[in-house]
């Protein structure tokens, strides 16, 4: 559609807040009266953009659950839409943009989070969860897992690029990277092997300690009074 394009290249091109409906208008060359028509405000237009670019990476087959491909195979192939996605110029420009306007105006910034990557990783967690119903992984937390699975897939190479200091992998080194994390990932993940919970164990432990050095303090003065 004429007014998603030309709300994404303006999105991205001047940032969010200076965007106007009337200008995505003019862009799209059709009346503001045919961009409300279609969309209720800024903000809704905005997250149909990102609905729109996450479509173009990740077709719904991939999340559908019914389905039963290859764990393995399917990982591969959200993993691949994924880096696509991150790694394209008008992401990393939307990135910056979101950024450069959190301290003033973070509205966008949260719309632009539950559209995009907190959709994303709920649609992911139901596969997650789904393969772990059939015995494929075992799962502690799977929007946790979710997580994980992304953050391994940026890397390093995510955060060099927007701010200048990288380009993004690109042919057979992220295929390797790909194979990499989907590997270590399904690893971490065997069935059998239950994924680590939050580290806790350490706080316990001294919390445990603490106690017991005051049931000990406690007996010493009892004993002293007698």
């Amino acid at each position: 559609m004429a007014i998603l394009i030309a709300a994404k290249a303006l999105f991205t091109a001047q940032g969010l807040s200076r965007t106007s409906m009337e200008g995505i208008a003019q862009a799209a060359g059709v009346s503001k009266l045919t961009v409300y028509s279609h969309f209720r405000n800024k903000e809704e237009l905005f997250r149909q953009t990102i609905f729109a670019k996450c479509a173009e990476h990740w077709p719904d087959v991939l999340f559908d659950v019914q389905l039963r491909p290859p764990l393995r195979e399917r990982l591969l192939g959200i993993g691949q839409g994924f880096l696509d996605l991150v790694n394209s110029q008008d992401v990393i420009n939307m990135y910056r943009l979101l950024a450069a306007e959190a301290g003033s105006n973070g509205k966008f910034g949260r719309l632009f989070w539950e559209a995009g990557p907190e959709r994303t990783m709920q649609r992911f967690s139901q596969v997650l969860e789904a393969a772990a119903r059939e015995g494929e992984i075992s799962l502690r937390d799977a929007r946790r897992s979710a997580a994980h699975f992304f953050v391994l897939l940026k890397g390093e190479h995510h955060i060099r690029c927007l701010v200048g200091a990288g380009t993004p992998l690109e042919g057979e080194a992220r295929r390797r990277h790909l194979d990499e994390v989907v590997d270590l990932f399904l690893r971490a993940h065997a069935p059998g092997i239950t994924p680590s919970a939050p580290a806790r164990a350490p706080a316990a432990r001294a919390d445990r300690k603490q106690s017991l050095r005051s049931s000990q303090r406690t007996a010493e003065a009892k004993d002293e009074k007698f």
